[in-house]
Protein backbone atom coordinates (compact mmCIF):
# COMPACT_ATOMS: atom_id res chain seq x y z
CA UNK A 1 0.00 0.00 0.00
CA UNK A 2 2.99 2.31 0.38
CA UNK A 3 3.18 2.82 -3.37
CA UNK A 4 -0.44 3.91 -3.56
CA UNK A 5 0.07 6.23 -0.60
CA UNK A 6 2.98 7.83 -2.46
CA UNK A 7 0.93 8.10 -5.66
CA UNK A 8 -1.98 9.73 -3.83
CA UNK A 9 0.23 12.19 -1.96
CA UNK A 10 2.44 13.25 -4.87
CA UNK A 11 -0.14 13.40 -7.66
CA UNK A 12 -3.80 13.97 -8.40
CA UNK A 13 -4.02 10.64 -10.25
CA UNK A 14 -7.18 8.94 -8.97
CA UNK A 15 -6.90 5.52 -7.36
CA UNK A 16 -9.30 2.74 -8.44
CA UNK A 17 -10.82 2.80 -4.96
CA UNK A 18 -11.62 5.48 -2.43
CA UNK A 19 -9.27 5.30 0.49
CA UNK A 20 -7.67 7.92 2.68
CA UNK A 21 -4.15 7.16 3.83
CA UNK A 22 -2.99 8.13 7.29
CA UNK A 23 0.04 10.38 7.79
CA UNK A 24 1.97 7.36 9.01
CA UNK A 25 1.21 5.45 5.81
CA UNK A 26 2.17 8.45 3.68
CA UNK A 27 5.37 8.89 5.67
CA UNK A 28 6.36 5.29 5.01
CA UNK A 29 5.88 5.71 1.25
CA UNK A 30 9.08 7.61 0.46
CA UNK A 31 10.87 4.54 -0.89
CA UNK A 32 8.39 4.57 -3.79
CA UNK A 33 8.69 8.24 -4.66
CA UNK A 34 10.89 7.47 -7.72
CA UNK A 35 8.29 4.95 -8.94
CA UNK A 36 5.72 7.75 -8.92
CA UNK A 37 8.31 9.73 -10.88
CA UNK A 38 8.37 6.98 -13.51
CA UNK A 39 4.59 7.20 -13.89
CA UNK A 40 4.72 10.98 -14.20
CA UNK A 41 7.48 10.70 -16.78
CA UNK A 42 5.56 8.16 -18.88
CA UNK A 43 2.53 10.44 -18.84
CA UNK A 44 4.70 13.30 -20.09
CA UNK A 45 6.13 11.10 -22.85
CA UNK A 46 2.64 10.08 -23.97
CA UNK A 47 1.49 13.70 -23.97
CA UNK A 48 4.59 14.74 -25.88
CA UNK A 49 3.83 12.21 -28.60
CA UNK A 50 0.14 13.12 -28.78
CA UNK A 51 0.56 16.89 -28.70
CA UNK A 52 3.48 16.65 -31.12
CA UNK A 53 1.08 15.41 -33.79
CA UNK A 54 -0.77 18.72 -33.70
CA UNK A 55 1.49 21.44 -32.35
CA UNK A 56 5.04 22.81 -32.82
CA UNK A 57 7.68 21.77 -30.25
CA UNK A 58 7.82 25.06 -28.26
CA UNK A 59 4.07 24.95 -27.67
CA UNK A 60 4.23 21.26 -26.77
CA UNK A 61 6.97 21.90 -24.23
CA UNK A 62 5.15 24.70 -22.45
CA UNK A 63 2.02 22.54 -22.28
CA UNK A 64 4.10 19.72 -20.81
CA UNK A 65 5.25 22.03 -18.04
CA UNK A 66 1.63 23.02 -17.40
CA UNK A 67 0.65 19.36 -17.29
CA UNK A 68 3.49 18.58 -14.90
CA UNK A 69 2.22 21.23 -12.50
CA UNK A 70 -1.32 19.92 -12.84
CA UNK A 71 -0.39 16.26 -12.33
CA UNK A 72 1.30 17.13 -9.05
CA UNK A 73 -1.48 19.46 -7.95
CA UNK A 74 1.16 22.21 -7.80
CA UNK A 75 2.31 20.60 -4.55
CA UNK A 76 6.03 21.09 -5.09
CA UNK A 77 5.69 24.43 -6.83
CA UNK A 78 3.72 25.74 -3.85
CA UNK A 79 6.52 24.59 -1.56
CA UNK A 80 9.07 26.35 -3.76
CA UNK A 81 7.05 29.58 -3.66
CA UNK A 82 6.70 29.46 0.13
CA UNK A 83 10.42 28.74 0.46
CA UNK A 84 11.28 31.75 -1.69
CA UNK A 85 9.07 33.93 0.50
CA UNK A 86 10.82 32.59 3.59
CA UNK A 87 14.24 33.23 2.14
CA UNK A 88 13.20 36.78 1.31
CA UNK A 89 12.12 37.41 4.89
CA UNK A 90 14.30 38.93 7.55
CA UNK A 91 15.05 38.06 11.15
CA UNK A 92 15.52 34.72 12.86
CA UNK A 93 15.00 31.27 11.40
CA UNK A 94 11.70 31.08 13.28
CA UNK A 95 10.56 34.37 11.72
CA UNK A 96 11.43 33.04 8.27
CA UNK A 97 9.46 29.87 8.92
CA UNK A 98 6.46 31.97 9.97
CA UNK A 99 6.62 33.79 6.64
CA UNK A 100 6.55 30.42 4.87
CA UNK A 101 3.40 29.44 6.74
CA UNK A 102 1.55 32.57 5.64
CA UNK A 103 -1.13 31.56 3.12
CA UNK A 104 -0.56 34.77 1.17
CA UNK A 105 2.03 34.68 -1.61
CA UNK A 106 4.69 37.36 -1.39
CA UNK A 107 6.70 39.09 -4.09
CA UNK A 108 9.72 36.82 -3.59
CA UNK A 109 7.55 33.76 -4.19
CA UNK A 110 6.01 35.21 -7.35
CA UNK A 111 9.38 36.23 -8.77
CA UNK A 112 10.91 32.87 -7.84
CA UNK A 113 8.09 30.90 -9.49
CA UNK A 114 8.29 32.98 -12.68
CA UNK A 115 12.05 32.52 -12.95
CA UNK A 116 11.83 28.81 -12.15
CA UNK A 117 9.21 28.14 -14.83
CA UNK A 118 11.10 30.29 -17.33
CA UNK A 119 14.35 28.38 -16.79
CA UNK A 120 12.50 25.07 -16.90
CA UNK A 121 10.82 25.96 -20.20
CA UNK A 122 13.99 27.25 -21.88
CA UNK A 123 15.98 24.24 -20.65
CA UNK A 124 13.34 21.79 -21.88
CA UNK A 125 13.38 23.51 -25.26
CA UNK A 126 17.16 23.12 -25.35
CA UNK A 127 17.26 19.37 -24.73
CA UNK A 128 18.18 17.60 -28.00
CA UNK A 129 15.26 15.81 -29.65
CA UNK A 130 17.05 12.46 -29.38
CA UNK A 131 17.22 12.83 -25.58
CA UNK A 132 13.92 14.56 -24.93
CA UNK A 133 11.70 11.61 -24.07
CA UNK A 134 14.42 9.96 -22.02
CA UNK A 135 14.86 13.21 -20.11
CA UNK A 136 11.13 13.52 -19.48
CA UNK A 137 11.25 10.26 -17.55
CA UNK A 138 14.62 10.86 -15.88
CA UNK A 139 13.62 14.31 -14.61
CA UNK A 140 10.70 13.35 -12.32
CA UNK A 141 12.44 10.16 -11.15
CA UNK A 142 15.67 11.82 -10.03
CA UNK A 143 13.89 14.84 -8.53
CA UNK A 144 11.65 12.59 -6.39
CA UNK A 145 14.73 10.73 -5.23
CA UNK A 146 16.27 14.09 -4.33
CA UNK A 147 13.38 14.71 -1.95
CA UNK A 148 13.87 11.33 -0.29
CA UNK A 149 17.56 12.05 0.24
CA UNK A 150 16.82 15.51 1.67
CA UNK A 151 14.17 14.08 3.99
CA UNK A 152 16.53 11.42 5.30
CA UNK A 153 19.79 13.34 5.51
CA UNK A 154 18.79 16.67 7.07
CA UNK A 155 16.97 17.66 10.27
CA UNK A 156 13.39 18.83 10.24
CA UNK A 157 12.94 22.42 11.39
CA UNK A 158 9.46 22.38 12.90
CA UNK A 159 8.12 20.51 15.94
CA UNK A 160 5.11 19.34 13.93
CA UNK A 161 3.73 19.26 10.39
CA UNK A 162 3.22 16.85 7.53
CA UNK A 163 6.91 16.97 6.67
CA UNK A 164 7.86 15.73 10.15
CA UNK A 165 5.97 12.50 9.55
CA UNK A 166 8.01 11.87 6.40
CA UNK A 167 11.18 12.64 8.33
CA UNK A 168 10.34 10.23 11.14
CA UNK A 169 9.35 7.39 8.82
CA UNK A 170 12.16 7.67 6.26
CA UNK A 171 14.91 5.31 7.36
CA UNK A 172 18.01 3.86 5.71
CA UNK A 173 16.03 1.07 4.09
CA UNK A 174 13.59 3.42 2.36
CA UNK A 175 16.45 5.59 1.13
CA UNK A 176 18.19 2.49 -0.24
CA UNK A 177 15.03 1.39 -2.07
CA UNK A 178 14.57 4.84 -3.62
CA UNK A 179 18.24 5.03 -4.57
CA UNK A 180 18.34 1.60 -6.21
CA UNK A 181 15.22 2.34 -8.25
CA UNK A 182 16.64 5.69 -9.35
CA UNK A 183 20.06 4.31 -10.30
CA UNK A 184 18.53 1.44 -12.28
CA UNK A 185 16.22 3.78 -14.18
CA UNK A 186 19.07 6.22 -14.88
CA UNK A 187 21.39 3.45 -16.08
CA UNK A 188 18.76 1.83 -18.31
CA UNK A 189 17.61 5.10 -19.86
CA UNK A 190 20.98 6.72 -20.47
CA UNK A 191 24.17 4.86 -19.60
CA UNK A 192 26.45 6.37 -18.33
CA UNK A 193 25.09 9.91 -18.65
CA UNK A 194 22.07 9.08 -16.48
CA UNK A 195 24.33 8.19 -13.56
CA UNK A 196 26.24 11.43 -14.07
CA UNK A 197 22.93 13.29 -13.80
CA UNK A 198 22.11 11.53 -10.53
CA UNK A 199 25.54 12.43 -9.18
CA UNK A 200 25.07 16.05 -10.22
CA UNK A 201 21.68 16.23 -8.53
CA UNK A 202 23.12 14.70 -5.36
CA UNK A 203 25.74 17.47 -5.21
CA UNK A 204 23.04 20.05 -5.92
CA UNK A 205 20.83 18.77 -3.10
CA UNK A 206 23.74 18.80 -0.65
CA UNK A 207 24.48 22.44 -1.47
CA UNK A 208 20.83 23.51 -1.47
CA UNK A 209 19.96 21.68 1.74
CA UNK A 210 22.97 23.16 3.51
CA UNK A 211 21.82 26.65 2.51
CA UNK A 212 18.21 26.04 3.56
CA UNK A 213 19.36 24.52 6.85
CA UNK A 214 21.33 27.67 7.58
CA UNK A 215 18.35 29.92 6.83
CA UNK A 216 15.61 27.88 8.55
CA UNK A 217 17.57 25.81 11.12
CA UNK A 218 16.52 22.71 9.24
CA UNK A 219 14.28 21.67 6.38
CA UNK A 220 10.49 21.77 6.16
CA UNK A 221 7.80 20.26 3.95
CA UNK A 222 7.95 23.37 1.77
CA UNK A 223 11.71 22.96 1.50
CA UNK A 224 11.23 19.39 0.26
CA UNK A 225 9.01 20.74 -2.50
CA UNK A 226 11.61 23.36 -3.35
CA UNK A 227 14.28 20.65 -3.57
CA UNK A 228 12.11 18.76 -6.06
CA UNK A 229 11.55 21.81 -8.25
CA UNK A 230 15.22 22.82 -8.30
CA UNK A 231 16.24 19.22 -8.99
CA UNK A 232 13.88 19.05 -11.99
CA UNK A 233 15.42 22.18 -13.49
CA UNK A 234 18.94 20.97 -12.78
CA UNK A 235 18.27 17.63 -14.50
CA UNK A 236 17.32 19.52 -17.65
CA UNK A 237 20.38 21.78 -17.39
CA UNK A 238 22.72 18.82 -16.79
CA UNK A 239 21.33 16.93 -19.79
CA UNK A 240 21.86 20.01 -21.97
CA UNK A 241 25.41 20.37 -20.62
CA UNK A 242 26.28 16.71 -21.17
CA UNK A 243 24.82 16.80 -24.67
CA UNK A 244 26.83 19.90 -25.53
CA UNK A 245 30.00 18.21 -24.31
CA UNK A 246 29.18 15.12 -26.38
CA UNK A 247 28.76 12.94 -23.27
CA UNK A 248 25.06 12.13 -23.68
Amino acid sequence: MSFFAALKFLTIIPLPWRREFSLDESGRSTGYFPVVGIIIGLILVALHWLLGLLLPPPVVNVLLIVCLVMITGALHLDGFIDTCDGLGGRGTAEARRQVMRDSRTGSFGVVGACLLLLVKYVSLNSVPDTLLRTTMVLMPVVSRWAMVYAIFAYPYARPSGIGRMFKEETNWWRLVIATIITLVVAAVLAWPAGLAVVLGIWVTVIAMAAYLRQKFSGLTGDAYGAVNEVAEVCVLILVCMLARLGLA
